[in-house]
């Protein structure tokens, strides 16, 4: 994967408003590859700190980092066993929203 994949993931993901989230497979295809959601999810794993990467979850409403559930709540999102709950109404989609 190289570095301007990574940053395109980064920038996007920096967009994703508090209180909202996206998914791997939706920055995937923002980002113009839109079967690399697993290439996505690699390029969060060094990710700056100011790049909130508690954002980005499963295209099911799945936490992929349970550890995130924390920062997910201090936002307001409510996880129950590890799912968001009301996924559907705070999904953001970049393809829609930039």
């Amino acid at each position: 994967m190289d570095e301007i994949f990574k940053k395109q993931v980064w920038e996007i993901t920096k967009l994703v408003p508090k209180g909202k989230v996206t998914s791997y497979g939706a920055i995937a295809k923002a980002v113009g590859y839109p079967n690399h959601s697993r290439h996505v999810g690699k390029a969060m794993e060094g990710c700056p700190k100011d790049v909130p990467a508690h954002r980005v979850i499963s295209s099911s409403g799945t936490l992929s980092v349970p550890e995130f559930q924390k920062k997910l709540e201090a936002e307001g999102i409510v996880v129950e066993n590890f799912r968001i709950k009301n996924f559907k109404k705070l999904f953001w989609d970049p393809l829609t929203e930039l």
